[in-house]
């Protein structure tokens, strides 16, 4: 008898791994902590998270470890995590750390490549579209990724990693001020718009102006001090 032909071959299955459970918790509880779905002054559980991630409270205590070395949360023992608000201080660093940063970024981006300008033009139309969704999360995320763009086209690697550091103080602050101040949202990207017909025209002392007045405003905005 013939032999029956051989069945084609199956393309291996892939499954996708979840994290690990670890992972899960963290960014879970970071990312409701940024987006301000945990606001400064509330008390997490171990057990209340372990449900909402579906896990043990094993990997619950290992995340909370982690993030509280971030700065975003204390851990009371037999208590609980309480997220931490942020601080008039730490609002102050922030502003003025990204003030130095960002105005000797700018200054140094200038000429700015062709590659530069369109990157920050699709940021910015990104930027809309997200507004008009009305995800201030989004939004917030996109905001930085504009300024951390000019930043990183500064051409210092040591300067691009210290501005990284302030990332998440700055994705919450950002949500913070669109919550309190929704007409910030239109300003934000008409200044984002200044500073980049700044950066067009090859005017490093007008880009360096505005960054200084939009990044000023945000102290005052987040320590509601608006006038």
């Amino acid at each position: 008898m013939p032999a029956a032909p051989l069945a084609p071959a199956q393309p291996p299955k892939t499954s996708l791994k979840q994290p690990p459970a670890a992972e899960r918790v963290y960014t879970h509880i970071k990312e409701a902590v940024l987006g301000r779905r945990y606001e400064g002054g509330t008390l997490l559980t171990e057990g209340d998270l372990a449900e909402a991630v579906g896990v043990s409270r094993t990997p619950v205590r290992e995340a909370l470890l982690r993030l509280e070395v971030e700065g975003l949360i204390k851990l009371y023992p037999k208590k609980g995590a309480l997220v931490l608000a942020v601080s008039a201080q730490e609002i102050a660093d922030v502003v003025e750390t990204r003030l130095l940063v960002e105005e000797f970024a700018v200054r140094r981006a200038v000429p700015a490549s062709a590659q530069l300008i369109s990157r920050l033009e699709q940021l910015l139309e990104e930027q809309r579209q997200l507004a008009e969704a009305g995800d201030l999360a989004a939004v917030s995320v996109k905001d930085r990724c504009f300024h951390a763009e000019i930043v990183r086209n500064a051409g210092n690697e040591i300067l691009s990693r210290l501005y990284d550091q302030l990332r998440d103080r700055q994705l919450r602050m950002g949500v913070a001020v669109m919550e309190a101040h929704p007409g910030r949202i239109a300003a934000n990207i008409t200044e984002h718009g200044e500073l980049l017909e700044a950066i067009r025209a090859g005017d490093a002392d007008g880009a360096a102006q505005v960054v200084r007045r939009h990044i000023s405003r945000v102290k005052v905005l987040v320590r509601g001090e608006d006038r």
